[in-house]
């Protein structure tokens, strides 16, 4: 029998063990859960197209922050939800609604680090040349 979860009305696949991962991968929405005794946390939500790479989630720009709240790699755990005949812009909406839903913590980290860079890169002004003296 395999494991499904259910994260608003979608039955996700798994939860899975992440060392236990293998590709390929077709398009997915994926959730990564940190596991506490007996509890799944869900720590961080994505989409992906088609992968074969082996190192597809240890390279995660979020991958420290996963193990972070997980303590150890053998805590983290995967489920993924099919969408095979999807575009990219299906998966994000799925994926947007589970972040707002569910706040997940390595999700949240990754939106405040967008919004500060933009908001604190705002064109400098160069300086004005000096007048040049009158004499």
């Amino acid at each position: 029998m395999q494991l499904t979860i259910q994260i608003l009305q979608y039955e996700f696949l798994g939860p899975i063990k992440l060392s236990e991962w293998g590709p390929p991968m077709d398009r997915v929405a994926y959730i990564i859960f940190s596991k506490n005794k007996d509890v799944f946390n869900m720590i961080y939500v994505a989409e992906s197209d088609k992968t074969e790479a082996r190192d597809f989630f240890t390279k995660n720009d979020q991958f420290k922050c996963w193990l972070s709240y997980a303590g150890k790699k053998e805590n983290l755990y995967l489920s993924i939800y099919p969408m095979w005949e999807s575009s990219q812009p299906e998966r994000n909406q799925l994926v947007k609604k589970i972040i707002a839903r569910y706040k997940p913590i390595c999700n949240e980290v990754n939106e405040d680090s967008q919004n500060t860079s933009t908001s604190t890169s705002q064109p400098i002004e160069p300086e004005p040349e000096p007048e040049p003296e009158q004499d």
